[in-house]
């Protein structure tokens, strides 16, 4: 079974809640403005293929047109979200995870941007450093080995094949603990941090494949409860359309799931990652044979070491 405690984790996101609130307030917004770029869309191009024999065609590719305006925007905001909202919560779990009291006086969200700030220094370097860190997930999934370290079992080559594919999806949340575990360490390279986090994690990589995978199916199915109860409201909006553009409330009901999904579900998920992580990894030190096989099969790996040796002046970084 899993290691993680979801009464405990959740006691911890209710501890968050301004950052939930935030979460909730940003992604639903996104949504909104999924709906309401997609309708005005589907209105415009209803409008100008008036003149035509297929108005709904036209309708059609304006839906898209204003759904894509609205991704276009939400992929350059990326970048801001991980720095001012995501890592922050993060900052501010950690702290949580570790028993610490939360300052007075001073609001969460303020605070988690501060550790934040004094932590990464500008928006560019952790999100570079975040993609470092993502660049190694797939080597750390490979050196693993997946399900078949789990089912050695010949002529399962199929299944084998599918169980690789969920656990390969399980790790999203990977970098987020990472993240965490450089906020958690305070050291002055981000960079090595890094590295020595990702060792850890792929010593440990079993476990916490094991309990990536059992959140990974709690949120799908979550996902897929609150997509089926999003599809009635969703239609009920372009019913005005015509007939269509009804199809566009499955899409609707998807990025409503999303939301949701990124608002409460994500957060959930990296807090009990992280503090199974956090529990795993107490005592351990970076092994230097794990060390050296995520050099030997990541490049991404290679370029974090470099620029921890470049943070410390050319030195060697640990092992």
């Amino acid at each position: 079974m899993w290691d993680f405690s979801i009464g405990k984790t959740i006691g911890i996101l209710l501890k968050t809640m301004p950052f939930i609130l935030t979460r909730m307030v940003i992604y639903f917004s996104i949504t909104l403005a999924f709906i309401l770029a997609t309708g005005v869309g589907a209105g415009i191009g209803y409008g100008v293929g008036s003149v035509t024999d297929s108005p709904e065609s036209f309708a059609v590719w304006g839906g898209f047109f204003g759904m894509g305006l609205v991704g276009t925007a939400v992929y350059w905001a990326r970048e801001w979200l991980l720095y001012m909202v995501k890592t922050a919560h993060i900052a501010v779990i950690v702290k949580l995870i570790d028993g610490e009291a939360l300052p007075d006086g001073k609001g969460q969200v303020a605070y988690g941007r501060e550790i934040v700030t004094a932590r990464f220094g500008e928006a560019n370097m952790l999100f570079a450093l975040d993609q470092l860190i993502k660049g190694v997930i797939a080597a750390i999934t490979g050196l693993i080995g997946g399900v078949a370290a789990f089912l050695p079992i010949p002529g399962l080559d199929g299944i084998t094949r599918f169980a690789n594919t969920v656990i390969r999806l399980s790790l999203t949340y990977v970098d987020e603990i990472i993240l965490g575990y450089n906020i958690r360490t305070k050291s002055d390279n981000a960079w090595e941090s890094s590295r020595r986090g990702l060792v850890l994690y792929a010593q440990n990589g079993l476990k916490m494949v094991k309990n990536a995978v059992w959140l990974s199916i709690f949120l799908w199915i979550l996902s897929i409860g609150v997509f089926l109860l999003a599809l009635a409201p969703a239609a009920a909006i372009l019913y005005v359309f015509p007939g269509e553009i009804a199809g566009y409330s499955f899409i609707i009901a998807l990025v409503f799931a999303w939301a949701f999904k990124a608002a409460v579900l994500e957060p959930f998920a990296i807090t009990a990652l992280m503090a199974v992580y956090f529990d795993t990894i107490r005592g351990q030190v970076p092994d230097p044979e794990w060390d050296a096989k995520l050099a030997g099969a990541s490049e991404k790996f290679r370029a974090l070491t470099e620029s921890a040796r470049g943070a410390f002046g050319g030195r060697p970084v640990s092992a």
